[in-house]
């Protein structure tokens, strides 16, 4: 029995295979339809682990393995795969699929001795362009069904080269109804036949359980849009003090004291020893005897002022009468010149 539980492969792009469960038993065909040539063609090597898949399991029997499914399993008419090309010979194509086989099952007749025990003498010496569908087919799946240790067949796109269901569709039945050699047939085809009433299922039946967990993830994106906007208040706190603190004190200290400290000391000084000139008051001795009194002496206007005060004592002296010789005038004793008049 072949099953195949949430199979599902990923692709570079995009998805080749959606999730897909399934369940074949021996002697029966299970049709499975799966949209487009790669979606096919990657379930088909999928099953007969051929292409591992990015989740889910699938299993021939109880062996699990991929080399199990090689060891137990055959694909047929895989485009780019095992297609036959058309310029092959129906000997050639023959010669090329017996060698596939394991040494220890190998039928050791020759190519065309294999041919005519099963059947196909006829199109011996033809080209493979040259057969119908149906006996092209045919020929294929008896080449593969040549290896004894397969259990498992699954022939890919069976319904590309005709419209025809009844080309293909009878003699995969009549490879699954053998009863000497249980046999668990698989064809992918494009679309079901109308009048099929065999198991069938379409390619992505598991999906539903796949996408079930996408809602856990909006969740996540919701608290991720909003803390984004929290910077925004640090703008205006760093701008502000950065303009009033430095222009205030550059302006007021700098131009204050430098024009009241230098005009100050530079008028004054010069004014003070000009008006020092008055008139000399001084004190006359009296004699001996007589009552003390205080005599104003004012010298003579000169034409010109004396320059000293020896010069005026010397102008007195020559007032004296001559004839006498004697002085009408008081005797005046030579006064002393402090030393900084002279």
């Amino acid at each position: 029995m072949l099953t195949a539980n949430k199979l599902h492969i990923a692709g570079r792009r995009h998805t080749l295979l959606p999730a897909t469960t399934l369940e074949a038993q021996p002697g029966a065909v299970l049709l499975i339809q799966a949209d487009g040539q790669e979606r096919r063609t990657a379930l088909s090597l999928a099953l007969t682990g051929r292409m591992k898949p990015s989740s889910g399991a699938v299993a021939l029997g109880h062996d699990k393995t991929l080399s199990g499914l090689r060891k137990h399993s055959v694909i047929v008419d895989s485009p780019d795969v095992n297609e036959p090309e058309n310029h092959l010979t129906v000997r050639s194509l023959a010669a090329e699929d017996l060698a596939l086989v394991p040494s220890k099952f190998r039928d050791r007749t020759r190519p065309t001795a294999w041919l005519v025990k099963h059947g196909f003498r006829d199109i011996v010496t033809k080209w493979v362009e040259e057969l119908e569908p149906a006996r092209l087919l045919h020929l294929q799946i008896e080449l593969a069904l040549s290896n004894p240790a397969a259990t498992l067949m699954v022939v890919d796109s069976p319904d590309r080269h005709t419209a025809d269901v009844g080309a293909w569709l009878p003699l995969l039945v009549q490879a699954a109804a053998d009863t000497a050699r249980p046999l668990v047939v698989v064809g992918v085809v494009g679309r079901l036949p109308d009048d099929w009433d065999g198991p069938a299922i379409i390619a992505g039946n598991a999906v539903h359980q796949v996408v079930a967990p996408t809602p856990l993830v909006e969740p996540v994106e919701t608290p991720v849009v909003e803390p984004a906007e929290a910077p925004t208040p640090l703008v205006e706190l760093v701008e502000t003090p950065s303009v009033e603190l430095v222009e205030t004190p550059s302006v007021e200290l700098v131009e204050t004291p430098s024009v009241e400290l230098v005009e100050t000391p530079s008028v004054e000084p010069v004014e003070t020893p000009v008006a020092a000139e008055t008139a000399v008051v001084e004190p006359v001795e009296t004699p001996a005897g007589e009552p003390a009194a205080e005599h104003l002496v004012q010298p003579p206007i000169p034409s010109r002022p004396p320059h000293t005060r020896a010069e005026s004592l010397r102008a007195e002296v020559q007032n004296t009468d001559p004839s006498t010789g004697d002085d009408d005038t008081e005797t005046l004793e030579p006064t002393e010149i402090p030393e900084e008049s002279r």
